[in-house]
């Protein structure tokens, strides 16, 4: 499907859409468009994200009590939902399985789960930072 943009209105087949603000497509055929304000939303999405996965891993690294499983689980969740959100479906991803594996833990977090958690944090951490260079503003 081709978008259009046409005087505040962005045409896709026989659906009309009022626009407000700036955009752009990306190229002739595509359906994604630059809108600042987004993209400024985007930015600290990902910044509050960074400073999640950094809490995620100094609680890791300090405790493993059922306190600290459910933080990182409360952390995990709000990674999830905000992640898809804002279009990061990697980050909804990789949350969510952090999520299920914290959910499986009871009690204290066995060494299995850490490792299994560790690879996760580290696919979040890679993809904050990919679309955080993306999204980057160059002044």
């Amino acid at each position: 499907m081709i978008l259009v943009l046409r005087r505040g209105t962005i045409t896709a087949g026989s659906c009309h859409v009022a626009v407000s603000g700036t955009y752009r497509a990306t190229s002739p055929a595509s359906e994604h468009f630059v809108d600042p304000e987004f993209d400024e939303l985007k930015r600290e999405f990902l910044a509050e994200a960074a400073a999640k996965i950094d809490e995620i891993c100094s609680i890791l690294k300090e405790s493993r009590s059922p306190q600290t499983r459910e933080r990182m689980l409360y952390l995990a969740h709000q990674l999830k939902g905000a992640g898809g959100s804002y279009g990061f479906q990697l980050i909804s991803t990789e949350a969510e399985s952090m999520e299920k594996i914290l959910e499986e833990s009871t009690g204290d977090i066995n060494d299995s789960s850490v490792e299994k958690l560790g690879k996760h944090i580290g696919n979040l951490a890679n993809e904050v930072n990919l679309r955080a260079t993306q999204l980057a503003v160059i002044e």
